[in-house]
């Protein structure tokens, strides 16, 4: 019985031995790819790649679609992305020690269903809507309203009564010193000679009836 046992353990012991020698001949190799849309040449970024047969290491693909990272041949990997089916590939006994592949993923497509807000209004375009609203009946109170408050007689009684705001105020501030500045510099336009066109126009006419030269004559 107890070399029965004996015989059991050593059994044991020996597959372990020739599982741990398998697993010891898988042979590594750099797995490497580009992930797109299917059908385009998008670029799917940030996709979540998983080596299911290697204790479910993670790598994460970069903003252009890329990636690559070690492997061994025969691994089971998992590509996974928001809005996109996963998808899985099995890396194949290949010769060398390197593996690259362009992993298509297929977009999410799904329909939402029809949203209607409220019951469909009875006018087709804005311009019957305004026809509408200016044919209604003058027995309406808010529309005799609203006629009444858009007169320009009423329009008119407020612009009196209301105050102005700070820009028009500051508008009319600005307009009235440009005036003020306008004026002054006429008025010291009259009182110089040299700017005054007047004062000018007599100069020249005296040179031209020669009172000058009459004066030096005199002298």
């Amino acid at each position: 019985m107890t070399r029965g046992i004996s015989y059991i353990i050593l059994f044991m012991c020996m597959l372990s031995g020739v599982q741990q020698a398998f697993a010891q001949k898988k042979e590594i190799v750099q797995f490497s790819g580009v992930i797109t849309a299917t059908g385009t040449e998008i670029e799917v970024p940030y996709v979540t790649i998983i080596n299911s047969s290697f204790g479910d290491q993670l790598f994460i693909a970069n903003h252009e679609g890329y990636f690559t990272f070690v492997a061994h041949k025969g691994d089971l990997i998992k590509f996974s992305s928001i809005g996109y089916k996963p998808f899985e590939i099995t890396i194949p006994n290949v010769s060398g020690d390197k593996y690259s592949v362009s992993v298509e993923m297929e977009s999410l497509v799904e329909e939402l269903p029809i949203v209607t807000v409220g019951p469909p209004l009875p006018w087709a375009s804005v311009e019957e809507f305004t026809a509408a609203f200016l044919s209604l009946g003058e027995g309406t109170d808010e529309l005799l309203n609203a006629r009444r408050n858009l007169s320009p007689e009423a329009l008119a009684a407020l612009s009196n009564i209301l105050p102005r705001r700070a820009e028009e105020i500051g508008s009319f501030n600005n307009r009235m010193n440009d005036v003020q500045m306008y004026n002054r510099g006429m008025r010291q336009n009259a009182t110089t000679p040299f700017l005054n066109p007047f004062a000018w126009g007599q100069l020249i006419n005296q040179i031209k009836r020669g009172d000058f030269s009459r004066q030096r004559l005199k002298y």
